[in-house]
């Protein structure tokens, strides 16, 4: 008995403890009650969200209390979109929105011995509340679009360089209600290499389609904020600025302040929640438009004049043989596309490297980069491209593909091996 005693007590305390925080997201598994703490949830961008819904409710115990507060919210949360996607607003029961429920957002409450007092936001599955409302899953959305959060603060300016406030800000808020689709980087990894400040300066179409291509997205958008702090824990105003395309052209423009550094991730996120809006008005009007520079080019419409290049390099490396050696046996060079895994740029040089030290192999440049991903190599060899595929297995490589477009990998190394052991006992 003492035991259930402790745990009650354990649950409380956590429950008083998630209670000093503002806008937590708690996925609908969560038991506060175990002790669990709180989780983002996982696909916010896949759910629609209702935000504002006020509960006031009591229960024999502050647990009990909170989640019948949770419940209340649910049913409010699911009449209030089904009446903003056309439907009737009838209501569901409990069990039913359990199921379509994939987070609650915690955005102000306060918790008592027998009260529970909130300000809550629902996370709904697209999928199942879209098909119980009769509407599509997903809705009209843009094509994808690279977020590069730009904060401006004390003159300096800074994207993925470091951590900022404004990153923060991005990271927390979820676009499920938006009609623009945001593909938005961690900032970790080659991130701060390829998305920066000085980037974004840069109008070159070819270098920004070349990072558009790493993270899926046909355009970009550079949301912006300047932060001016009066004095040392005085007002902060922040001027935000939506951007869009490599051109950095302005869409929207407008001020924000709060009285002190303490109010500044609210400033931040009622910035994004404007700026999306502005976007979605843009994308409404047709002023969202991706440039036509940024379109994607087929690789294979830029191939031949590589092949060509090097063909003619290799045909005048033969040449070159044959012009010191007369007795020397032409031989025919073979122009090989070799694919192979980049996860960093010493991965290319290394990989250059080997395929240079293979005899017969007069060049090995690397004609498509994609730091992360697969690259491709134009190989001059002279001979066969079996002789090539056998030079590169006897180095240990792993070869697939035949004729002049080869894929090669570095094995995996073997697991290391488990010795069993008798554990049973008698």
């Amino acid at each position: 008995m003492s035991v259930s005693h402790t745990s009650r007590g354990l649950a409380l305390a956590v429950i008083l403890a998630l209670a000093a925080t503002g806008g937590v997201v708690l996925a609908q598994g969560d038991d506060a009650a175990s002790g669990t703490a709180p989780m983002a949830a996982a696909d916010a961008s896949g759910s629609y969200e209702v935000g504002g819904i006020e509960v006031d409710v009591t229960g024999k115990t502050a647990e009990a209390a909170r989640m019948a507060g949770w419940r209340l919210a649910q049913r409010k949360g699911w009449t209030m979109l089904s009446q903003r996607l056309g439907g009737s607003g009838a209501g569901l029961s409990d069990g039913a929105l359990d199921g379509m429920v994939s987070g609650i957002v915690v955005e102000n409450e306060q918790i008592g011995p027998n009260r529970y007092v909130a300000k809550l936001g629902v996370l709904f599955s697209r999928a199942r509340a879209g098909s119980i409302l009769g509407v599509a899953g997903l809705g009209q959305r843009s094509s994808p679009m690279l977020v590069v959060p730009l904060q401006y603060s004390g003159g300096v300016g800074q994207v993925f360089e470091r951590r900022s406030d404004w990153l923060d800000a991005w990271t927390r808020f979820r676009s499920g209600n938006s009609s623009v689709d945001y593909v938005r980087p961690a900032g970790t990894g080659p991130d701060s290499l390829l998305v920066n400040l000085g980037q974004i300066g840069r109008p070159g179409r070819l270098w920004w389609r070349t990072i558009l291509d790493q993270y899926g997205a046909i355009d970009i958008l550079v949301p912006t904020v300047r932060l001016y702090r009066q004095w040392p824990g005085g007002p902060v105003i922040g001027v935000f600025e939506a951007r869009h395309g490599p051109d950095n052209r302005m869409i929207a423009r407008f001020t924000l302040r709060v009285s002190n550094n303490d109010g500044l991730p609210a400033l931040l996120d009622a910035g994004v929640k404007r700026l999306d809006e502005a976007y979605q008005g843009a994308l409404k009007d047709g002023r969202l438009m991706t440039d036509a520079g940024l379109s994607y080019t087929p690789p294979d419409a830029e191939l031949p004049a590589d092949d060509s290049a090097l063909d003619e390099a290799a045909a005048a490396a033969a040449a070159a043989a044959a012009t010191t050696d007369p007795g020397s046996t032409a031989v025919t060079t073979s122009v090989i596309s070799v694919q192979f895994d980049t996860p960093g740029a010493s991965a290319v040089s290394s990989a250059e490297a080997a395929l240079r030290g293979i005899p017969g192999v007069r060049t090995a440049l690397t004609s498509s980069l994609a730091l992360g991903g697969v690259s491709v190599m134009r190989v001059g060899f002279d001979g066969d491209p079996a002789g090539l595929v056998a030079a590169l297995e006897a180095r240990g490589w792993q070869v697939q593909g035949s004729g002049t477009t080869l894929r090669i990998r570095r094995p995996l190394l073997p697991p290391p091996s488990v010795g069993t052991s008798d554990n049973s006992t008698g």
